[in-house]
């Protein structure tokens, strides 16, 4: 039996380290620490986030209930936002299903904040003054989904006809035909297996393909194209931070919500029913603001330098 932990001592040590410096960075900018519960009536409905469930039963016996585990504590801090919390961070844990390897491990540490009148530009800042300051790194460049595309491929994501985009998919990724039915297919799996492992050096990548907007808002960019006003944060060749300008509107929530569905429904995936408490807090009012969630693990694993994510935790799912 394994029954020891994969990190050692000292990572222990950086790892209360870094919890600590990210409470002092935040309370330095009067951002207020909130909890919010882990398990919950309902989760995201985003058919590419698997959460993990429980059967909650109020006494022995009795009829069990099914609840989830979150896979971002997002819903309830928007909740929060709602009822006037202003800015406000969490730093819990959070559960993914059918997501372990190198990288990912089911039950993970997430940092999440989010700033009432912030735009996706200062968000990106703040995001940059923390994590220079873990890391001491360098400046972060800032590019579009359209440039880095443009850059490595020569193509514009945005424009290019779909079948030029099947075409492209199955010359430069070992799919097969049947696994690139639509553009935000093709897209995803060109900037997986293609774009993002070239990306060593720290990055912001902003302005996201419409139908990639998950909760972020969608506005026509310079050219006139509708982009999601969201950005995601890569190191190393690995995500480490994903933000947005939130959504703020109950009725598109709920269209987004509906279109999740279907697309469970069509993947045969699990329903999961959508969020009426988060419907109800938007139609009340929610404040603009922009968002964002950073891995922990993995900004601990560039601190310390190790590879893989059993070295910074505990006891990773297999020792759990």
């Amino acid at each position: 039996m394994h029954w020891q932990p994969t990190a050692s001592k000292s990572m222990f040590a950086a790892r209360a380290a870094l919890n600590a410096q990210i409470r002092s960075f935040f309370a330095a900018r009067a951002v207020l620490e909130v909890e919010t519960p882990l398990m919950c009536h309902a989760s995201g409905t985003d058919p590419n986030l698997h959460p993990v469930t429980a059967a909650y039963q109020p006494y022995p016996h009795a009829k069990s209930q099914t609840l989830y585990l979150q896979t971002s504590p997002e819903f309830a801090m928007k909740r929060l936002l709602c009822a006037g919390s202003g800015a406000i961070f969490q730093l819990c844990k959070a559960f993914r299903n059918g997501e372990s390897g190198g990288r990912h491990n089911p039950e993970f540490t997430m940092l999440e904040w989010y700033r009432p009148g912030f735009s996706l530009t200062q968000l990106m800042d703040e995001v940059e003054a923390l994590v220079v300051s873990v890391l001491a790194c360098s400046a972060m460049q800032r590019l579009s989904y359209r440039q880095l595309f443009q850059q490595t491929l020569a193509i514009d994501p945005h424009t290019l006809p779909l079948a030029q985009l099947q075409t492209l998919t199955l010359d430069r990724v070992p799919v097969s035909p049947s696994a690139v039915t639509s553009r935000a297919v093709c897209l995803d799996l060109l900037y997986g297996h293609v774009i993002e492992p070239t990306l060593l050096d720290p990055v912001f990548v902003y302005h996201y393909p419409a139908e990639q907007a998950a909760l972020a808002r969608v506005v026509d960019d310079e050219q006139g194209q509708p982009v999601a006003l969201r950005f995601e944060l890569v190191m190393q060749g690995m995500e480490l931070a994903n933000g947005y300008d939130e959504l703020i509107d109950a009725e598109e929530q709920a269209l987004r919500f509906a279109a999740d569905q279907l697309h469970r429904q069509q993947q045969q995936l699990p329903h999961i029913a959508s969020d009426e408490f988060l419907l109800a807090a938007l139609s009340a009012g929610m404040p603009a603001c922009a968002g964002v969630a950073l891995g922990v693990d993995r900004l601990l694993m560039l601190q310390t330098g190790v590879t893989h994510i059993d070295d910074v935790l505990a006891f990773p799912l297999v020792r759990a």
